[in-house]
């Protein structure tokens, strides 16, 4: 999944204007236009359409978890990792305060039922014998069962 499609999810899952987009990634620490910014928005097929840079991505994550949980300034920063689907959904969850039973309940509401040794390989670390990589359907339908819980609530 690209980076302008998790973004423009969770804009739709906060239902927050673009303006708040960017106050999010200077959260994270990083830089962004307002112009940029609205070029992420875009479909792939508009003109005017710019992908997302992985940095962006990861200062977006990263603030977003200030946003929702606030600065812990007696913590160390949160650091940019590559965001790989695995890093999305993991960041994700914290920042929405997921909990295991929360992901497997929404997610079967979506249609997509996982056990929970499936969920937990997803969380672990890259190199250990249980990780398994996110795939991209696998983020959509978390992305619209996260969106379906928040939203509705």
């Amino acid at each position: 999944m690209i980076n302008n499609d998790v973004i423009r999810s969770v804009r739709y899952i906060l239902n927050v204007s673009e303006f708040k987009l960017v106050e999010i990634v200077q959260l994270g620490g990083g830089q962004v236009t307002q112009a940029a910014m609205n070029a992420y928005m875009k479909s792939e097929d508009e003109p005017g359409f710019e992908e997302c840079p992985q940095k962006i991505m990861s200062q977006f994550l990263n603030g977003l978890i200030y946003f929702k949980r606030g600065k812990d300034e007696s913590r160390p920063p949160l650091q940019d990792e590559l965001p790989t689907n695995n890093v999305v959904i993991k960041k994700l969850r914290v920042a929405f305060e997921l909990k295991d039973d929360d992901i497997l309940e929404f997610l079967t509401d979506a249609g997509f039922g996982v056990t929970k040794t499936e969920l937990s390989a997803f969380f672990r670390k890259e190199g250990h014998q249980n990780y398994r990589q996110v795939g991209d359907q696998f983020l959509r339908n978390f992305l619209k069962g996260l969106s379906n819980r928040v939203r509705k609530s």
